[in-house]
């Protein structure tokens, strides 16, 4: 008795793997067919097959497209069967992408993030008053603070408000202003209470699992 065995290695090329070989074999068996008639059926029965393998598709907007596009890749474009969509062509497949610029920060405070550029630039757009001045504040004291995160424990307001200017393109000077920023001191506390709350939180949870364990064995 001699059995036909398949191995993978002598198997084709698997031309999109979640439909499995079987679809690739049926697919194939297509092509291979000899009027155009029994192409057509045989195609909108595997696009049938096609949705039910991939039942996550349904929730894709022109799903239907989606498979006769597959359909059309795993035959490696040599179908000659009716679409009801455009068939996409090889090249357009095999088409490298265009390059992407990679977006470049204009400051060169990058640590202060893209965020606060965005605040200075609504900041800009507002009518001069006091809601104005208490949002370039603010502005201000958050930028001491992304400072402190990430540079050192201490900084002068001059620091903060010559990036403040910089950043503003010259538009919002603070520089000979009397305000006060918070200080330095009372932004690091709020972030080492926040780290000791969560620490506070993990060794109160860890003791709750201890103690669940203990009564569970008992």
């Amino acid at each position: 008795m001699t059995f036909d065995l398949e191995y993978n290695s002598e198997r084709d090329h698997l031309i999109i793997p979640e439909y499995g070989r079987h679809i690739q074999k049926l697919v194939n068996h297509c092509i291979a067919l000899e009027t155009k008639e029994e192409r057509n059926v045989m195609a909108k029965a595997i696009v049938d097959v096609m949705g039910n393998l991939q039942p996550h598709l349904r929730d894709v907007p022109d799903f239907k497209h989606k498979l006769w596009d597959q359909l059309h890749i795993i035959a490696d474009f040599k179908l000659d069967a009716v679409s009801p969509y455009e068939i996409p062509s090889k090249e357009e497949l095999t088409e490298k992408p265009q390059k992407m610029a990679y977006p470049k920060s204009a400051s060169k405070y990058r640590y202060y993030g893209n965020n606060i550029q965005t605040m200075i630039n609504i900041a800009l757009t507002w009518e001069e008053g006091e809601k104005r001045d208490a949002l370039i504040f603010a502005i201000a004291n958050h930028m001491k603070k992304c400072y402190l995160n990430w540079n050192k424990d201490t900084v002068d307001d001059a620091v903060i408000f010559k990036h403040l200017y910089d950043l503003s393109d010259k538009k919002i000077d603070l520089r000979e202003s009397k305000e006060v920023l918070s200080e330095s001191k009372n932004l690091l506390r709020k972030r080492s209470s926040q780290g000791q709350s969560t620490n506070k939180n993990a060794s109160k949870t860890k003791s709750n699992y201890t103690t669940t364990n203990k009564y569970r064995k008992k």
